[in-house]
């Protein structure tokens, strides 16, 4: 199961482009609403997600993730920071091996926490600071491990199409990218 996490104040593009692609790629993705299941985007868009935190939470108990994923935006990216479901579901996705995406703003969640020490990492500019002890690179996407970064909005179709390659292989990749007209 893929999770991606919605808190008030999260980029639009940057949540729904991946769920979208992975769910072309037959990836089963719940978005998980943190909060409240109606969460509203920083530019005023509601979305009402799969299911609730406490939804998640059960979920988690019973099957652990394949992925998660942080879309950023802000303050998104800050309430996704200081949501205990979120730190719960990072803590177990290191614990058991499962990938880590996080887009703009949101890779500040994992070098907060330590997570890219070691990593080649991106995020949105001024956001660096933040990447404590990874190897910061000012790409549109990095991919190191099981950690899964891109700078912003204007890569979340790449973004979303890398984590259908790490899930489903290139093949399944280009096949979704063809069809999009990427």
């Amino acid at each position: 199961m893929v999770y991606v996490f919605l808190a008030d104040g999260f980029e639009e593009v940057e949540a729904l482009t991946p769920v979208d692609v992975l769910r072309r790629a037959s990836v089963d993705v719940r978005t998980v609403g943190i909060g409240e299941r109606c969460v509203t985007g920083s530019h005023g868009i509601k979305v009402t997600s799969d299911i609730s935190s406490d939804e998640a939470l059960s979920m988690l108990e019973a099957e652990k993730p394949e992925m998660i994923v942080l879309p950023g935006g802000m303050p998104g990216a800050s309430n996704l920071d200081s949501s205990s479901v979120v730190s719960k579901f990072i803590e177990e996705s290191v614990k058991c091996g499962a990938y880590i995406g996080a887009i703009c703003a949101a890779p500040m969640i994992l070098g907060k926490r330590g997570l890219l020490k070691g990593h080649l990492a991106t995020c949105y500019p001024g956001f660096e600071k933040y990447l404590e002890g990874a190897e910061y690179c000012n790409a549109p996407i990095a991919v190191s491990g099981k950690f899964i970064t891109s700078n912003g909005m204007g890569n979340a179709l790449n973004f979303a199409l890398q984590l259908t390659a790490v899930l489903k292989g290139e093949k399944q990749r280009d096949t979704i990218s063809d069809a999009v007209m990427a």
